[in-house]
């Protein structure tokens, strides 16, 4: 068992050359490796997606791209890609591509989370907890937290405000491998060292990610047999509630219009729409006061997808209680009820008050990154309480939808963004 355990540990001298270059007709962009001294040695990242995996991390040295007159990134706003000694506070088990590749799907969610203070905590390169408060950075860290604790755990945080002393003292109540911030006060960074392994990044361009927002980067993706697909990045185009369509179809000279969402309702599709930018499709959001309830990932089917997300939603909430409750998670809470008459009970008790409580779903909005192919999906997530939906529109049975959220009483709120939003 040893043996196996020293692979996670072992370090690799990657293959991959100091510069690279990709021509794009007449356009030529020069990228460099990036390394690091680490205690006095040249590294570059840990390993791959797997420690049998040799990565590289390479940075724009020079030149830029411009397809179809847009202008991609060209590496100006300093983020992974950018990252240097300075920016690695403490390397903690020094950066491999899962831990680069989560806070920067981080990034692309909180470019379009800039108004207020925000967190996303990622685990696989997914949210499973994401908040914003207009009260503080602290605020919308506990609620990403409590949003997910399990899949928490392990996980990645990405901020973009600067982290305190409060922070740090949530951050190190459980284990993350990484915490990323635009910056950190003494206090905060004194008290994050105590967690030898935790990667430690600054990066202050955290703080102004509005600049990012609309600037595409080449997306490329390799195939099996050496070929590559190149595609620009998803875009999102809701930026603020006005930009939400309303959801309206028309079917043998028949219209069908759903009802407008609250401003509440409309801030939380906002909010949720722009977690979906970083979430693996199919995939469905159930979210409540600028926080996510269950996110669903990597489904094949709609209504699948709505079905599992409901469930993860029921066992977020029985954990919390356990929780805060017992100091149990709801699996040990499961465990140590077999020996324990008055745990069970209280496990019996807990399941009870979940399912009288549809898992905390209802008064909660829904985004789905692509269309209802059939109501049924709808109809599943109206009956756990949301309130409103949004959802890009464009399917044939969009009358059908409208009618679904229209015949729900009350009434249920639908817009539609316009756009899908999927990320494979």
């Amino acid at each position: 068992m040893s043996n196996l355990k020293k692979m996670y540990h072992t370090m690799h001298t990657d293959p991959f050359p100091e510069t690279l270059t990709l021509t794009l007709g007449q356009q030529t962009i020069s990228y460099r490796k990036k390394t690091w001294d680490i205690d006095g040695t040249q590294m570059g990242l840990r390993y791959g997606e797997n420690p049998d995996q040799p990565a590289a991390l390479y940075a724009i040295a020079s030149g830029a791209l411009t397809l179809g007159g847009v202008s991609f990134q060209q590496g100006q706003h300093k983020l992974v890609s950018a990252l240097t000694e300075d920016n690695l506070i403490q390397f903690g088990k020094h950066p491999g591509k899962i831990n680069l590749t989560d806070v920067d799907n981080g990034i692309n969610i909180l470019q379009y989370l800039t108004a207020k203070p925000a967190a996303i905590i990622l685990k696989h390169n997914n949210p499973c907890g994401a908040a914003w408060s207009d009260d503080g950075l602290y605020p919308a860290l506990a609620k990403a937290f409590t949003a997910d604790r399990i899949a928490a755990f392990g996980g990645t945080i990405v901020v973009n405000r600067p982290v305190d002393k409060t922070c740090a003292q949530c951050i190190t109540s459980s284990y993350f491998e990484v915490i990323a911030a635009p910056d950190y006060d003494d206090q905060a960074v004194e008290l994050l060292k105590t967690k030898k392994n935790l990667r430690i990044i600054r990066i202050p361009a955290l703080g102004h990610l509005e600049q990012v927002i609309g600037i595409p980067f080449l997306d490329i993706k390799s195939l099996l047999d050496g070929g590559l697909i190149l595609q620009s990045s998803f875009c999102n185009r809701i930026l603020n509630p006005a930009d939400f369509l309303a959801a309206e179809a028309t079917k043998d000279g028949t219209t069908y219009l759903a009802r407008r969402p609250t401003t509440q309702e409309a801030e939380d599709l906002l909010f949720a729409w722009a977690v979906e930018a970083g979430v693996t499709s199919n995939s469905i959001i159930f979210a409540r006061n600028g926080a996510t309830i269950a996110i669903g990932t990597g489904e094949q089917d709609r209504v699948g997808c709505v079905e599992l997300t409901i469930q993860k939603a029921y066992t977020k909430y029985a954990d919390r209680l356990a929780f805060e409750r017992h100091g149990l998670s709801l699996y040990e809470l499961k465990e140590q009820g077999q020996t324990s008459a008055d745990l069970a009970q209280a496990l019996s008790a807990i399941l009870q008050e979940t399912k009288a409580n549809k898992g905390g779903l209802p008064g909660s909005v829904l985004v789905s990154d692509g269309f209802f192919p059939f109501r049924d999906g709808v109809d599943l997530a109206i009956a756990q309480g949301v309130t409103a939906i949004a959802q890009p529109g464009g399917s044939i049975r969009d009358p059908e939808i409208i009618q679904a959220v229209n015949e729900a009483i009350p009434q249920v709120a639908m817009v539609f963004t316009g756009q899908r939003s999927f990320k494979h």
